[in-house]
């Protein structure tokens, strides 16, 4: 059986649900910065991509000559995480290799998701360990949907200094090899045209390594730092009322991938016995 789990520090407060390790709620005052997940519309908050980010081609990879099938985003997202540690103001949420992930991922492995929060911000840490007996293959990311009750196009992305914002556009799911471009700026006024033309805006290895969601009437703000990530995906549905802004450690497959998990765009590698952390934050 799943629970939710609720921190807080006096300022902000965080639930996550220990089923995919998956923050659902994320509150200053009364504000819920968090889409809380309509089924009719799309019933995720911010569910963990783990072990890979996006969808592979045929949903299937090879490892050591033979196939795996592996659906979109992983399995973490659909996993139940133990609650393995927790204080007022931090949790941490584990979830070991087992017999049923490893007739999907051949690797044995343990991934910790930790929730803190300091003053103004939630503290988000993925903590992956090798336990097998040779080097996995992995992505990780993030992909939380923040709350737009007025409607995305209220809204702005302001990075810290200008960009050049190259989108790399896909096939379906699949990377095309193609870019189209929004400019060299450092504000993206959201649209919601944007999604159904193009799925998912992606923009890999951006110089700067925060981005600001702001609701251009009321000033109000969210700032995620993603130092941790490689790269950054924006979703939304058709006029649904959240934007997705999600740090990734990892891409969708190309169009034209051979399924080699080892050449996988964006793949990460760990030897045995070793872990590795990756970041972001959350700053009101």
């Amino acid at each position: 059986m799943s629970e939710i789990i609720t921190i807080s520090n006096g300022i902000i407060s965080a639930s996550i649900n220990t089923f995919g390790a998956e923050l659902i709620s994320l509150k200053k005052g009364d504000f819920e910065n968090i889409w809380q997940g309509n089924p009719d519309i799309w019933s995720g908050h911010a569910p963990i991509l783990f072990p890979v980010c996006g969808r592979l081609r045929d949903e299937k990879y090879i490892y050591c000559g033979r196939e795996y099938f592996l659906a979109d985003h992983g399995f973490a997202r659909c996993s139940l995480f133990v609650l393995e540690e927790k204080g007022d103001s931090w949790a941490t949420f584990l979830l070991k290799s087992n017999e049923k992930t490893l007739e999907v991922y051949p690797f044995s492995f343990e991934f910790r998701a930790k929730f803190s929060l300091v003053d103004n911000t939630l503290i988000t840490e993925y903590i992956i360990t090798n336990t097998h007996n040779k080097e996995i293959y992995f992505s990780v990311g993030s992909h939380e949907a923040y709350a737009c009750p007025e409607g995305i196009e209220e809204y702005s992305l302001v990075f810290d200094a200008e960009e050049n914002l190259e989108n790399s556009l896909l096939t379906g799911p699949l990377l095309n090899h193609q870019h189209d471009h929004f400019g060299i700026t450092s504000e993206l006024p959201l649209k919601y045209e944007y999604f159904p033309e193009r799925d998912t805006l992606i923009f890999e290895k951006l110089k700067t390594k925060n981005v600001t969601l702001i609701h251009r009437p009321t000033g109000r703000k969210i700032r995620i730092d993603f130092t941790g990530a490689d790269n950054l995906l924006i979703w939304t549905m058709d006029g649904a009322k959240f934007i997705c802004i999600e740090p990734w450690c990892g891409l969708p497959d190309f169009i034209d991938t051979d399924g080699d998990i080892a050449k996988k765009a964006g793949i990460m590698t760990l030897a045995p016995d070793q872990t590795i952390k990756k970041s972001h934050t959350i700053i009101f």
